[in-house]
């Protein structure tokens, strides 16, 4: 009854909202700013979103801070999404958008299983559920509570501060505004010499005050994730931010966006006419662990089904927009585009400033928090989190 049961729960999904096969025609698909041509590049359509990283529900993990949930079904869509889209930036990081492709059974470089084992369902893994879920609490969000698009970009913030292999700078916009000269102060850092590396934060260097000619004084730039958390409307999305927010799928820098509708979240990595192509986690699988030899089976984290689509007016009106800039010209390209594309429209999806608005209170580059356990890693259970002051110690100032 059991193995009847999971292969239910499996198929659970399928039968919703599931596409025909992609149409014939010489319209263009965009996938997270790559564009195929449906008619003659269908292979390398599938192919390019299969090689995406696809996290689903898991059941039969360890209970989630000792004593709480062994499975995320029901109520970890935004966060599984939430780690798709991160995904898809480390890959960008270590990969590359271009020059990497997956395919089954094929060995892959040591990085990818590596990014594959951020994301396990394992207390010590640095993105897991349960890292995630523990998170959330800071949030005001209780573990097994569903989490909206913006406490999802909120969480990775923080995660990230404890991630020293992949050193992201995790910049989340406020007020639909993305702050150029906050982000700059977040991201150049001044690379420390091996005598003076200590524990010390790492000093912003302004380009102005270089020593000329003297490269081990340039900034150093921190690959940066960039999530701007949007309402486009009050009950569904109005229509005239629709152009703008396809054209973030064709921004080489795009991660896509978490979104879907209340209570039943997607990972949308590109759209093909008005239609959007979405990456669907309410699926429930086993856990799966690494093996003895140190690395992850690999074939459960890949969607080979033919993907799934929404008509964009469908979309729930909270989304979050992800952008991925490995280095400062990245970012540099990212605002041009964006003055080009997204300033031009009467009603902007979002503002993009030069300055730290006065009104707002001062930018603080996030840190790790001063607590004598120092790692989300070791938080292993809710009490232990409580134990915190939250406010001082685990909320980092969003702006």
């Amino acid at each position: 009854f059991l193995s009847v049961l999971s292969k239910y729960e499996n198929q659970i999904t399928i039968f919703t909202d599931y596409l025909e096969e992609y149409p014939d025609t010489d319209e263009l698909v965009w996938i997270l700013g790559k564009q195929h041509l449906l008619k003659t590049e269908k292979s390398k359509l599938l192919s390019d979103i299969s090689a995406r990283l696809w996290f689903t529900y898991r059941r039969k993990f360890s209970p989630i801070g000792g004593t709480g949930p062994s499975s995320d079904a029901g109520w970890g869509c935004m966060l599984r999404c939430g780690q798709m889209m991160l995904a898809q930036a480390l890959i960008c990081r270590h990969l590359g958008r271009e020059d990497w492709s997956w395919e089954k059974q094929k060995e892959q470089p040591k990085e990818y299983q590596r990014i594959l084992q951020c994301f396990l369902d394992r207390k010590d893994c640095c993105y897991s559920i349960h890292q995630m879920a523990q998170m959330g609490v800071g949030e005001g969000k209780s573990i097994g509570e569903w989490f909206g698009p913006n406490t999802v970009a909120q969480v990775l913030k923080k995660l990230a501060l404890f991630d020293e292999w992949n050193s992201l700078a995790v910049y989340v916009s406020m007020d639909n505004t993305v702050v150029i000269e906050d982000i700059k102060k977040m991201c150049r850092v001044l690379p420390l010499s091996a005598d003076t590396a200590g524990d010390r934060p790492l000093d912003y260097l302004t380009a102005s005050n270089q020593s000329k000619g003297t490269s081990a004084h340039c900034p150093a730039w921190k690959p940066l994730l960039l999530i701007v958390p949007l309402r486009l409307g009050i009950n569904q999305i109005n229509p005239v931010y629709v152009d703008a927010f396809k054209e973030c799928f064709k921004m080489p820098q795009s991660l896509g966006a978490l979104g879907g509708k209340p209570n039943n979240a997607y990972y949308f990595i590109g759209f093909l006419g008005d239609e959007l192509i979405f990456l669907d986690p309410h699926t429930t699988q086993t856990f799966v662990d690494t093996e003895e030899n140190g690395t992850v089976n690999d074939q459960t984290f890949h969607c080979l089904q033919s993907p799934q689509r929404m008509n964009i007016l469908n979309l729930d009106p909270s989304v979050a927009l992800g952008f991925f800039c490995k280095e400062e010209k990245d970012f540099d390209n990212w605002c041009s585009l964006v003055q080009k594309e997204i300033l031009k429209e009467n009603l902007r999806m979002f503002e993009l400033v030069q300055k730290h608005p006065s009104h707002w209170p001062p930018f603080v580059p996030p840190a790790k928090p001063e607590v004598t356990t120092t790692g989300a890693e070791f938080i292993d259970s809710t009490e232990q989190l409580e134990e915190f002051d939250l406010e001082e110690d685990f909320e980092i100032l969003s702006v």
